[in-house]
């Protein structure tokens, strides 16, 4: 299963601080239809995340009901990107 959307970058200050973008809820319907196949645990599900020219393997977090992909320091270095910029991202499931 592969999934384009954009999304705004925001920081998360919580106990394990974070960039995330939260993936819209027409797809997150999806994403949660297709979790019980791949999911490993806590309803993370694996996924190669892509934004621009970098990619990456990381986990979508479940969070209200939908999922947020984590955005590394070192794409949004690569990508020149920062918290409050919309980007567009690619995912491809159970990588």
């Amino acid at each position: 299963m592969r999934l384009e959307f954009s999304g705004e970058i925001w920081y998360w200050r919580g106990p394990a601080p974070h960039f995330f973008v939260r993936v819209p809820p027409e797809q997150g319907h999806d994403l949660k239809e297709a979790s019980r196949l791949v999911t490993y645990g806590w309803g993370m599900i694996p996924v190669r995340a892509r934004i621009g020219e970098t990619g990456w393997k990381t986990s979508l977090f479940p969070k209200d009901g939908g999922y947020l992909v984590p955005v590394r320091a070192s794409v949004r270095q690569a990508e020149h990107v920062g918290e409050g910029d919309t980007v567009t991202v690619q995912l491809e499931l159970g990588v």
